[in-house]
């Protein structure tokens, strides 16, 4: 059965919360990012209660590098989300919007000391993904008894592209399982009191099965080091991002099965190794975010080459995914939603790169220069990895909150090209 991508339309146009997706785009311009604020609330608690119904110390812990956007944040620090880090960066946004430090997760990989210094510094929760950082971080003035957690591979790997898979005999993140209890036990050694097992297998998870068997063995882990080094585990934070539909033919998660299949299994691991009531941290990723954000891009040009072209005023400088990862997003006409698909056709992006494509025999209704076409499920890893490449600013990106609206990233202009740049004095000679 067809996924429903549930959009609202009215009089053949798109409308997004309350409002004409064309009236937008023509007050705000193209290309456009619009976030609908009720669909990351009603994600967030959609998630939130079907696992905090079957365990009562839940904490979900938003990946902020899906998207970074202030109001997003601050949205989702209202609803009383965790954030998970990834960068100081992260870390000093997410504390400039509200998110005290004991809701902050640090997960760098490959962190320098002066990144480690600076979380310790926030007071965050440190979550360390190597030996390395476990020993550099013990150098580091006021670091003992600090309270640490450790990331461990579970040799369990799932994603939609290798590039997105975190777990594995290939994967780049975490320490070995075989090696877990000589770490906690090291950890104690350097004078650390470790609190927290983590780990992570990949991200746009649309089946029980990884996750399940993630949980099963990172849990025996967990079981291992707490009986072996005699760790009391606070919290134990299952990563691996919860996917979304992109494609009409792709299946939703139940999320009723899905969060009961794992919080009973949480519950008999953690009785099989008297393990106590820990808090449950998952990280869903872009289950939180990804449907709720469209991008408006404007077709300028109809093009008959060997193949049937539509060009629009953006590219992968806007919308990586596609090029990056060979991704599928679904495309409708904001200004003809009402009409069926008559033609298969390429469209294209407005950059000088053979890849910058966005769909290849797409069909869709009889596209003309000047339609407004919505590119959905562009609200995770959308902006937050857009550049500036071919020198074309970043757009501007608004809420919208039923009837309300507010541009929350202004449209860039030429100036802000060479932001932070300057010519030395010598070659102006």
């Amino acid at each position: 059965m067809p996924y429903d991508f549930n959009l609202k339309t009215e009089n053949n146009h798109l409308i997004i919360g309350d409002l004409d997706a064309n009236q937008l785009a023509e007050e705000y311009k193209t290309p456009l990012y619009v976030i609908d604020e009720e669909k990351v609330r009603n994600n967030y608690n959609k998630l939130f209660n079907a696992f905090n119904s079957k365990y009562d110390d839940v904490h979900m812990c938003y990946a902020a590098k899906a998207n970074t956007s202030l109001a997003v944040l601050k949205i989702l620090e209202d609803e009383g989300s965790y954030i998970d880090a990834v960068s100081p960066g992260e870390i000093y946004t997410a504390l400039l919007v509200g998110f005290s430090p004991d809701r902050i997760m640090f997960t760098g990989n490959n962190v320098t000391t002066e990144e480690l210094e600076y979380a310790h510094k926030s007071g965050v929760t440190i979550n360390l993904d190597s030996i390395s950082a476990l020993e550099r971080l013990s150098t580091i003035e006021g670091t003992e008894g600090k309270e640490i957690s450790i990331r461990v591979n579970p040799m369990v790997e799932a994603g939609h592209h290798e590039h997105c898979i975190t777990g594995g005999p290939k994967s780049k993140f975490g320490i070995r399982e075989d090696e877990a209890v000589e770490v906690y036990q090291k950890a104690i050694d350097l004078g650390f009191k470790p609190i927290g097992m983590h780990s992570h297998i990949g991200s746009e998870i649309l089946e029980s099965e990884p996750f399940m068997l993630a949980v099963e063995t990172m849990m025996n882990i967990a079981g291992k080091v707490h009986k072996e080094v005699g760790i009391d585990f606070k919290f134990l934070d299952f990563g691996g991002g919860f996917g979304i539909p992109y494609e009409p033919t792709e299946d939703e998660l139940n999320l009723e099965t899905f969060t009961k299949d794992i919080i009973n299994l949480f519950k008999s691991k953690l009785e099989e190794y008297n393990m106590g009531s820990p808090s449950f941290y998952v990280e869903p990723g872009r289950f939180l975010v990804g449907n709720s954000e469209v991008l408006l891009t404007r077709v300028n040009t109809i093009k008959e080459s060997y193949r049937k072209f539509a060009g629009v005023d953006c590219g992968f400088g806007t919308l990586q995914r596609p090029t990056m990862y060979g991704s599928y997003h679904h495309i409708v006409v904001a200004n003809k939603m009402d009409e069926e698909a008559v033609e298969e056709i390429d469209i294209a992006g407005n950059l000088c790169e053979s890849g910058d494509l966005f769909a290849r025999d797409r069909p869709m209704p009889k596209l003309e220069e000047g339609d407004l076409l919505a590119i959905l499920n562009a609200g995770a890893y959308a902006y937050s990895m857009s550049s500036q490449y071919n020198s074309r600013p970043r757009p501007a990106e608004i809420l919208v909150n039923k009837k309300d609206v507010d541009v929350i990233r202004r449209r860039e202009e030429f100036s802000d090209l060479f932001a932070g740049q300057s010519i030395p004095t010598r070659l102006l000679k």
